[in-house]
């Protein structure tokens, strides 16, 4: 089995100093209750900071590294420069605000990058140092974005994992971060990444290929040599062990006698952080709303709202306690009475039991975030309902929402509705309740914390298996099996080069015209046409004018669209391939000039056998749909039609059956009685069909990430005219295949 490390700004654990020494407490948080079975199960290591602590001595710090060592965890230890940098500066002052929506929470100016990366690349290196091959490496959360790139530098066949625990926001709101690019590369880096739900990962595709102009397939991003995997995830809680507790005789007891307290009011309980995203100031004006709409609900009713302290020491939080405090203020002075106050309002932390206690005493949990990445407070109340009454009231802006159908479902920002829910919820009958409860519990219990970490790992784990089956094999050839290659190229007497163009020796451009031959390549053709025993064969899609205007006056054989058209040696004229059908081009180019039309910045190439609609320079996304819904309009329209459908790099083809590049091979051999070996480049799809028809002997050499039958692989067109350059030079045993 491999070992898990899982990285998180935090370590799970919470260090104590007393009278001079330190000790080490496992903490038992969402997170750390999650990943604590697959932390022990794999035998890994936990990489985190161990917390806020004292100046220490060498030999303090030495102590409490081994304890932490102990339970098999990391630290990662934090200036205080950091901390303000990276922490509080970039990952709460930026990346929080921005993934909850919350724009006018963000600084003006960011000074904080270079910090946020610096802390990064130290986590990158401090995991690198205890990776060993076959590890697995998750990563948790937005502190740690640009992480998983970093560590794939480093390690670049490590198996690595990044789950978001914060919304990922729409790409209207993601593109206002100033280094946005960065940290999609960042996230980008990992082989598998996980959301809490199904519109996240929706709005962190879309923002992948509008701003790095990647597109995404369902549930895949490839990048360079790699596919990495997207899924929902949706974590859980230790559901078992929250009912368990709610079940304990004592706990039943005292939320018995807190419910005896006020026996003739309806609880309604909000437990949260005191963060400006759970919406807790607009919580607190619908039920002042509902008091003054409804007065004979004043003396049925109370809320009691627990905020936990959160970041007391940055200056927006302390403002936000401000007005939350008023706003306390004054419904209890508006509708307090001599018997009691409406709102019981509680700043503070409370041990889990007492959370627990007042989950079963409650008749009602509002759970209202203006925004939030999924919330376990919701889940924390069902799972504690073991009598399947009460009512959850959940914001549709949290992640759980997508899951907890049964909840009465608001929108935070209409107070009036929220007060509604509220009335209603205090009255809904006791079948509804356990109708509604029973289901969610059920759900919740099955789709507990446990299985969103096993389910998470599992990913990882089959992301690890199809890097050793097929990953490495689409991955660039490694150089010793490359040198192989070129010297058995070199040993031949005689070759045929057969080399495509665009994707294969020059990089596609945004405009086909842009992609002219350099004058490097000139003489690279050049070379290899003079070198003894070799004849080279230019076989593009492209239209014999620009192949002929563009390497015309080079000795080489030049083959046009696919091999419709062909001019096999330089004092030769053009012939066309005959018997291809050409009548559906009617049917085929309306279509194509329709979506040309509706899709601004494509548009349709007519070549002899073929018609290609271009959508390079169109907006990405909708360019891609838009592909995606032509292709599948061609297959069914055409299905009958003497054609083939293409799709292709940024383009749809539609090309007469009977011409491809396939067809050069057979006729090549046809004129040629001792072609001697024949090697033929190609990066797309077009140029499978000239690989398979090659002498059982022949080599086959595929430029870029695509999948391919091609048995060696080359990185890019930089790389495959480095090895076109190496069959320029004298034989060396032993000497390496340049840098790929």
């Amino acid at each position: 089995m491999s070992r898990l490390l899982l990285v998180s700004n935090r370590l799970p654990v919470t260090v104590r100093s007393e009278e001079g020494r330190f000790s080490v407490t496992q903490s038992s948080g969402g997170l750390a209750t999650g990943l604590k079975g697959p932390h022990e199960q794999h035998g890994g290591l936990w990489f985190g900071w161990p917390g806020q602590l004292p100046a220490m001595s060498e030999s303090d710090r030495a102590e409490l590294e081994a304890s932490l060592r102990e339970i098999r965890t990391v630290p990662m230890w934090l200036t205080e420069d950091e901390l303000e940098g990276y922490y509080d500066g970039f990952s709460n002052g930026v990346l929080w605000p921005t993934f909850h929506y919350l724009l006018d929470m963000i600084p003006l100016h960011s000074r904080h990058w270079a910090s946020y990366r610096s802390v990064n690349e130290r986590f990158a290196d401090l995991i690198a140092s205890a990776y060993r091959p076959g590890d697995l490496v998750w990563i948790q959360d937005f502190h740690l974005m640009l992480l998983p790139a970093l560590l794939r530098e480093r390690i670049p066949d490590a198996t690595i994992g990044f789950f978001l625990h914060t919304p990922f926001p729409s790409y209207e709101v993601f593109r206002l971060l100033p280094r946005r690019d960065a940290l999609l590369r960042g996230v980008l880096g990992s082989d598998v990444i996980g959301f809490h739900t199904a519109s996240y990962l929706r709005h962190f595709t879309t923002s992948v290929v509008r701003i790095l102009g990647i597109e995404a397939r369902v549930g895949r991003i490839r990048v360079g040599q790699r596919e990495v995997e997207l899924g929902a995830y949706p974590m859980g809680v230790d559901a078992s062990t929250f009912t368990r507790m709610a079940d304990d005789p004592r706990i039943v007891e005292e939320s018995s006698l807190l419910r005896a307290e006020d026996p003739d009011r309806k609880i309604v309980l909000g437990i949260d952080r005191l963060d400006y995203t759970k919406g807790i100031p607009r919580r607190l004006l619908a039920f002042e709303n509902l008091l003054e709409r409804e007065p004979t609900l004043r003396r049925y009713v109370k809320l009691i709202q627990i905020a936990v302290p959160s970041r007391l020491h940055v200056e927006a939080y302390e403002s936000f306690r401000r007005q939350v405090d008023e706003l306390v203020g004054r419904i209890n002075g508006r509708f307090g009475t001599l018997e009691g106050a409406p709102v019981h309002y509680l700043f503070q932390s409370f041990p889990q039991r007492d959370v627990v206690k007042m989950f079963r005493a409650a008749d009602v949990m509002l759970v209202t975030p203006i925004r939030d990445g999924m919330n376990l407070v919701a889940k924390e109340f069902i799972a504690c309902r073991n009598e399947e009454n009460g009512v959850l009231i959940l914001s549709e802006f949290a992640g759980a929402s997508s899951q907890l159908e049964e909840a009465l479902h608001v929108n935070p920002y209409d107070i009036e509705q929220v007060g509604d829910a509220i009335k209603r919820a205090i009255t809904m009958s006791l079948d509804e309740q356990e109708t509604r409860m029973r289901s969610l519990r059920e759900r919740v219990a099955r789709e507990d914390v446990h299985h969103w970490a096993t389910t998470f790992v599992q990913a990882l784990e089959r992301s690890q298996a199809r890097l050793v089956e097929t990953g490495r094999r689409w991955g660039v050839t490694p150089a010793p099996h490359l040198r192989e290659a070129v010297d058995r190229i070199r040993r031949a007497e005689r070759i045929a080069l057969l080399l495509d163009y665009d994707g294969t020796l020059v990089p596609f451009r945004a405009e086909p015209g842009l992609a002219r031959p350099d004058q490097d390549l000139r003489n690279l053709l050049q070379a290899l046409a003079r070198r003894p025993g070799t004849c080279i064969h230019l076989v593009s899609g492209r239209k014999r004018e620009d192949i002929d205007d563009w390497l015309g006056t080079i000795p080489v054989g030049l083959h046009a669209e696919h091999g419709l058209w062909s001019r096999w040696r330089p004092d030769e004229d053009w012939t066309r391939l005959e018997g291809v059908p050409m009548d559906w081009k009617e049917e085929v180019r309306p279509i194509l000039d329709e979506f040309a039309l509706r899709t601004r910045g494509s548009f349709v190439e007519e070549k002899g056998a073929s018609l290609v609609w271009h959508y390079r320079q169109a907006d990405v996304e909708y360019g891609a749909i838009q592909a995606k819904e032509l292709h599948l309009h061609l297959l069914e329209l055409l299905s009958n039609y003497p054609v083939q459908i293409l799709a292709g790099e940024k383009n749809i083809e539609v090309r007469s059956y009977g011409v491809h590049k396939g067809m050069i091979v057979t006729r090549l051999l046809e004129r040629t009685e001792a072609a001697g070996l024949v090697v033929a480049f190609g990066d797309d799809q077009t140029d499978e069909d000239l690989f398979g028809a090659l002498p059982s002997d022949g080599i086959a050499v595929h430029v870029g990430p695509r999948a391919s039958r091609a048995p060696l692989r080359l990185a890019d067109p930089g790389a495959a005219r480095r090895l076109l350059e190496e069959l320029l030079e004298p034989r060396r045993e032993g000497s390496p295949a340049r840098d790929r």
